[in-house]
């Protein structure tokens, strides 16, 4: 009966997929939900490389959390960063931006925090080339796509120009080919005719994969038939390589017999790899809890921490028999935790069944009128997997509003190859020699 007049404390760390799914589950249980995010937002990572291209806006693929949550009335939303876990108080303790912390007291704790970038122990390959996880990660790729070829236009040379129009992408799971077949896109058809001194659709785009394949979760046929279309599109494929450095000017790889070779590429982008965050491993000490080689939580298959059933990992931060980092499997671990919260709420007291994944299939676009997508025993490629691929992202877009901007996005880049969403800025340091050229001029008396 305690529950029914002191709301019962849930907070949910993280504001992706599953930290959604899970606020929407208690939507109408007696219960006071706190959702901890450091962006305030809830973003749709299957379609941040789009928004990295110039195809969608960020605000096409990036809804306000309190907007989305705003009909939830048992549901607060703070801006923080969650950093550490105080299991025997059942406490949270979070850092807000700028300094300060908050200390959130639970009775419920959901662990949604998703994953981030992994370098593999080369944090230092961060600064040269950047991941794709994050909002901000999407605004700095896409001015880094287009200000190349504004730095090609006025090279000094044929080398240094051959160099801007080097793209070098690592990992070759569905990021790295999304990315590679947009940038190939913007070259051969975005930006035709735009340019004076230089023809874009010699842009090179080169993609590193250290397996024999790329997508290679797809299965065979589908890794060769997407092999094929990224050829046909000219993206030069380079398996069975390692990176063993990068720095501002190209990468250098190593390939299974040892050699190593020296690529010029001033855009090298990262998209091989996730770990936990940091909140993963403070978990795991405050509980006791195994990480695997991801950092990511053991967890029962009723999604809780072992001995401690008021904790739940859910998303791409569990570990439970292998399943995969999409995010179909947020959607539904995340609704499995806040559902299995509302039925303690309600006094059941029968054993939650396990969670078990329903596989709605895997999708990745390559370019316009060639997709593939893996639904079971259902293989879709090219146009047909194209048309999948856009009923199934539509489907999962948050608000009405993001899936009208995002068809009215996809009809204007697919009908004229035009892309709106070029617009982006320099830094101070990327224009160092911008400032010297031209008149000089006294400053005014």
């Amino acid at each position: 009966m305690q529950d029914h007049i002191t709301p019962r404390r849930v907070v949910i760390l993280g504001g992706g997929f599953a930290g959604l799914f899970a606020a929407r589950a208690l939507r109408k249980s007696p219960v006071a939900v706190t959702v901890v995010d450091r962006h305030a937002h809830h973003l749709f990572q299957p379609l941040l490389y789009q928004c990295a291209s110039g195809i969608l806006s960020e605000g096409q693929i990036a809804q306000p959390l309190r907007a989305v949550l705003r009909r939830h009335h048992n549901v607060r939303c703070v801006l923080a960063e969650a950093t550490d876990v105080d299991a025997d108080a059942r406490l949270v303790h979070a850092r807000r931006p700028g300094g300060g912390v908050v200390q959130l007291p639970y009775d419920d704790l959901i662990v949604a925090v998703g994953m981030r970038q992994s370098y593999f122990g080369h944090d230092e390959f961060a600064a040269h080339a950047p991941g794709m996880k994050t909002l901000d990660d999407a605004l700095d790729i896409r001015r880094r796509i287009y200000r190349a070829f504004e730095m090609a236009e006025t090279a000094a040379n044929d080398r240094e120009r051959k160099r801007w129009l080097t793209f070098a992408l690592v990992g070759g799971g569905p990021t790295g080919v999304e990315l590679a077949g947009q940038i190939r896109e913007i070259a051969g058809h975005t930006l035709d005719r735009e340019f004076r001194r230089l023809d874009p659709a010699h842009a090179r785009v080169l993609l590193f994969e250290g397996s024999d394949a790329v997508l290679g979760g797809f299965g065979p046929a589908l890794a060769h038939r997407a092999a094929r279309s990224l050829q046909h599109l000219g993206v030069e494929l380079h398996l069975g390589t390692r990176v063993t450095d990068i720095d501002a000017h190209g990468l250098t790889v190593r390939d299974r017999d040892g050699r190593t070779t020296r690529f010029g590429a001033r855009t090298v982008l990262w998209t091989a790899g996730v770990e936990a965050p940091p909140i993963a491993a403070a978990l795991a000490r405050a509980t006791g809890a195994e990480q695997d080689r991801a950092g990511r939580i053991l967890v029962e298959p009723d999604l809780t921490v072992p001995g401690r059933p008021e904790i739940r990992v859910t998303g791409d931060v569990m570990s439970l028999d292998g399943l995969p980092g999409l995010a179909e499997v947020a959607m539904q671990s995340g609704a499995y935790a806040g559902r299995s919260v509302r039925h303690a709420v309600e006094g059941r007291t029968k054993k939650p069944k396990p969670f078990k994944y329903v596989d709605l299939g895997s999708a990745a676009y390559i370019a316009r009128g060639r997709a593939v997508v893996k639904a079971g025993p259902v293989h879709l490629t090219g146009f047909t997997g194209w048309l999948a691929w856009l009923f199934i992202h539509l489907a999962f877009l948050t608000g009405f509003r993001s899936r009208l901007g995002a068809v009215l996005g996809w009809s204007v880049a697919f009908a004229t190859s035009s892309r709106r969403e070029r617009a982006c800025t320099m830094t101070d340091t990327e224009v160092p020699a911008a400032r010297a050229v031209g008149p000089k001029t006294s400053p005014p008396s």
